[in-house]
């Protein structure tokens, strides 16, 4: 008994099925026996003669597999991208800040279909937009201050640890 693989690639499935489709054409061999040879059931060798009937050994080609369609078409996902780029303020939210769930909302909301948050950064990465996190700064922070304390104090300290790193004895 022939060793059989428990998982094909797609590349693998459409060489069985173009060699079953010479088989068919042949003529030599019936669908039972041509279903045994390549391990597969005498329903698929079915299916593939329909085919090659139809359309030759070339409709048992692969061909790119389409995923889910979008519940947005082309406009409507311009659309948002437009609404997105106008900011959370515009539409109603108390902060400045996209959330998966604010994205679900305002889909809701203007096109009437619904989105799981889990589901909508596949779509947003399709639009362009990636995932940001704010930086963590103190409301009370004075910028004037910071930005003098890395310009001066930091590269000094910088300069300073440096300077200890080159001193060490390495032992």
């Amino acid at each position: 008994m022939p060793w059989k693989p428990s998982y094909l690639t797609r590349e693998q499935m459409e060489e069985r099925r173009l060699e079953g489709g010479r088989l068919l054409k042949a003529g030599k061999l019936s669908q039972a026996e041509i279903g045994r040879q390549l391990g597969v059931s005498h329903a698929a060798v079915s299916e593939w003669a329909k085919i090659v009937e139809g359309k030759g050994t070339k409709g048992l080609k692969s061909r790119k597999a389409s995923g889910v369609q979008s519940k947005l078409d082309q406009e409507q996902q311009q659309k948002l991208k437009k609404i997105l780029k106008q900011g959370t303020l515009r539409h109603g939210f108390p902060t400045d800040r996209w959330t998966l769930e604010r994205v679900r909302q305002v889909i809701q909301e203007k096109f009437e279909t619904s989105y799981h948050p889990k589901y909508l950064s596949r779509l947003l990465r399709q639009l362009g937009f990636s995932p940001q996190k704010p930086i963590p700064q103190a409301i009370e922070q004075e910028k004037e201050l910071v930005k003098a304390w890395l310009e001066k104090d930091w590269t000094r300290i910088k300069k300073v640890a440096a300077a200890r790193r080159r001193s060490r004895i390495l032992g």
